[in-house]
């Protein structure tokens, strides 16, 4: 998992309520391991028509939100299905980021635990910041993990909140898996002591 603790980059705007996990990852993909680039099946659905051919008006197939490494996106972001392939879609695309003003609970988790900072802001704050992303491609937003802020392309600055244990995991490039193992001596320790009460 890559680390983050800065973040500044183009921004795309998911302009749609209820964006559920079937549009993000649709669920034909669902059987492929994990070891296959899931961001080509990012928005498939969405991206490509039925040959084949990219849908030139949708967002992702825009010059300059190719190059997005955060989504912007409206209520109930993630909402349906608990598939974390829809993160290991946003994730393998590129995204590092995810900004809404509310996301589907498992959604949410999943991201904490798969390297996608998922951050949620006012509505008052995310509606028009989708129409300026809209009205101006190539805006930008930066992202300050330890200061837990995001800097708006107007230059306003927003503060969001963050679990410390997640946060922390989020800037070591850390899953819970490699911070359990980051703990190896301490359990081996433990083992060896609880087979010598014995």
């Amino acid at each position: 998992m890559e680390s983050l603790t800065h973040l500044d980059s183009v921004a795309a705007p998911i302009v749609a309520i209820n964006c559920d996990t079937d549009q993000i990852l649709p669920a034909r993909y669902l059987q492929k391991p994990r070891s296959d680039d899931f961001g080509q099946f990012l928005f498939r659905a969405l991206r490509f028509g039925p040959e084949g051919a990219e849908r030139p008006d949708f967002v992702l197939n825009r010059t300059p939100y190719r190059e997005s490494r955060i989504v912007v996106a409206n209520h109930n972001f993630g909402c349906g299905s608990s598939r974390e392939h829809a993160v290991w879609a946003l994730y393998d695309y590129g995204f590092r980021a995810a900004i809404a003003p509310s996301f589907g609970d498992i959604f949410f988790i999943n991201c904490l635990k798969n390297g996608l900072l998922p951050i949620v802001l006012p509505e008052a704050v995310v509606l028009p910041l989708l129409e300026t992303l809209s009205a101006r491609p190539g805006s930008r937003i930066a992202i300050d993990l330890p200061a837990q802020t995001v800097t708006l392309p107007d230059g306003s600055s927003h503060a969001f909140d963050m679990e410390p244990f997640a946060k922390d995991c989020l800037m070591r490039g850390m899953d819970e898996i490699d911070y359990t193992l980051s703990h190896r001596d301490r359990i081996d320790a433990f083992e060896r002591n609880r087979v010598d009460a014995f």
